[in-house]
Parts: C-alpha cells; sequence; structure tokens
C-alpha cells in the first residue's frame, strides 16, 4: 500500500503541470487554423526551396513575416512578446549552430529568409495547439503517444542498423523527456514534438539542409535529422515563455517612468517662482 502511494505521488509530480482531467475544454477554430496554416505552409516552402534560387528564398522570407504579422493581431501582448523572442532567440541558435559551427547546413551555405519569421510561426503553432481543446482534452494521451514514438525513434537510432547513427537524438530525447515532465509548458513541448518532427522530416527529405553525420563538438554520431531534435525547440520555447513577461515588466516601468518626467508637474519643477 505504501509503495502504491508512492508512485501515485511521484505521477502526481510529474503530471502536475499538466491539465485536469475531465474538465471541460473550448475548442477554437482560431488555434487549429493557425496550426493547419504553418503545417500547410511548412511543407510548400520547403518542398520549393528545395530546387528554388536565392531570390525565391527572399520572396518567401517576405510572405512568411506577412503570415506571421497577420497572425499576430488577434493575440494577446504576451504571447506577441513570446513569439519576438522566440524569433531573435532562434535566429541566433541557426546562425551558431548552422553557419559557425556546422552541425546542419542549409543549401546555399546561408540562414534562408524565411527561417526566422518561420520559426515565429512555428511557436505560435506551439502555442495554439497546446492551448486548444484537442491537446489539453487528450493531454496524457498525447503525451504517451509522444513518448513512445520518440523514444522507439531514439532506440533506432542507436542500435546500430541505420547507415547514419544517432547518439545525439537519444540524448536530446532525454532532454525532451525533463522539458516535458519538468517544465512548467509540457503542453507547448508536446505540440512543438508535432510541427517540429514535421518540418525536420519534410525538410531533410526535401533537402533543404542536411544534418551532419558526425556532431562537431563532442563528435557523436547524428541522425538526419536526430530524433529527439524538438528539444532544442523546447529550449526556444522556454526561453521565449520565460523571458516574455520580465521583459514586459521592465518595458511597462519605462514607459510609466518616461510619462511621469514628461508630466506637466515636472515639466514646470525647474521654473523660478515669480513674485
Amino acid at each position: 500500500m505504501r509503495s502504491y502511494i508512492l508512485e501515485s505521488t511521484k505521477t502526481i509530480e510529474m503530471l502536475r503541470n499538466f491539465p485536469q482531467i475531465n474538465a471541460p475544454y473550448a475548442h477554437r477554430i482560431r488555434d487549429y487554423f493557425i496550426a493547419s496554416l504553418t503545417f500547410f505552409c511548412v511543407a510548400i516552402s520547403l518542398v520549393m526551396d528545395a530546387g528554388g534560387s536565392m531570390e525565391q528564398q527572399n520572396f518567401m522570407g517576405v510572405i512568411a513575416w506577412t503570415f506571421l504579422a497577420m497572425l499576430l493581431f488577434g493575440e494577446n501582448k504576451e504571447v506577441r512578446m513570446q513569439v519576438i523572442i522566440a524569433v531573435g532567440f532562434a535566429t541566433l541558435g541557426e546562425h551558431f549552430a548552422s553557419i559557425y559551427m556546422g552541425g546542419y547546413t542549409y543549401r546555399f551555405g546561408n540562414v534562408p529568409a524565411y527561417v526566422p519569421p518561420g520559426h515565429g510561426m512555428v511557436y505560435l503553432t506551439a502555442v495554439a495547439l497546446a492551448r486548444s481543446g484537442l491537446f489539453l482534452k487528450y493531454a496524457r494521451g498525447i503525451a504517451a503517444f509522444v513518448v513512445l514514438v520518440c523514444g522507439a525513434w531514439s532506440i533506432w537510432g542507436i542500435s546500430g542498423y541505420p547507415a547514419q547513427g544517432d547518439q545525439v537524438g537519444a540524448i536530446l530525447f532525454c532532454v525532451f523527456l525533463i522539458y516535458l515532465f519538468k517544465g512548467r509548458s509540457p503542453m507547448v513541448y508536446l505540440a512543438a514534438f508535432f510541427i517540429t518532427t514535421w518540418l525536420e522530416l519534410i525538410g531533410t527529405a526535401a533537402g533543404t539542409w542536411k544534418w551532419a553525420a558526425i556532431e562537431p563538438v563532442m563528435g557523436l554520431s547524428q541522425g538526419n535529422p536526430p530524433s529527439g531534435v524538438a528539444a532544442w525547440y523546447c529550449l526556444v520555447d522556454a526561453v521565449a515563455i520565460g523571458g516574455a513577461a520580465p521583459l514586459l515588466n521592465n518595458m511597462k516601468r519605462c514607459r510609466d517612468w518616461f510619462k511621469a518626467e514628461k508630466s506637466p508637474k515636472n515639466v514646470h519643477q525647474g521654473e523660478f517662482p515669480k513674485n
């Protein structure tokens, strides 16, 4: 009995940030529209870019920024700030991991113009799916599916059967599990797995980019793509979620200070009293 209670306590602790079971959750068309649009745009853009020119990449970047801006109109300021942070952090990560480190390489050896806004749409999709009625209602079932599928993928990568091993993917899968059961936004991480797996499988299959067989830091084998690649996007999500509130608060303090400095009381403080 005692062991059963301990196991139950551990399970509750692991799932403390998951949504409640059998609670009523609303299905918003907007959430499913954002996800559907992003999944569709990812497939079309990555296949098109596989044989496109640099000019086409730049044009796709303009379209991606336009779509992202339109989607953000319906979001609150917290989500907008999260997307801005996600775009900035992910873009820096792209230049470091791809161009500087050579962990993966795009066709032209650059970071395509559509990638930064694409990260914004991917992050927004993860947020939209995470708050959708479908994910909230079936959170535990979706989590079990993701753990089993990604776990099997990771085991296959280190089994010795595939020509290109995937030790990095197995490590990233373990990191993903930590995010999922210890992080404060497990639903976002689950949603990130679906959209990032989708884009990675299409992008690598089409030849839009290719992951190095040996990662450049520790010399470990790396799949194309790594099985646990969603863990990198979880880091982006964690930075965006953690940084949005402090940044918004600091911006509010700056606005309040600026308004106080410009108020009539402060403007006339330096005037000499009249006799």
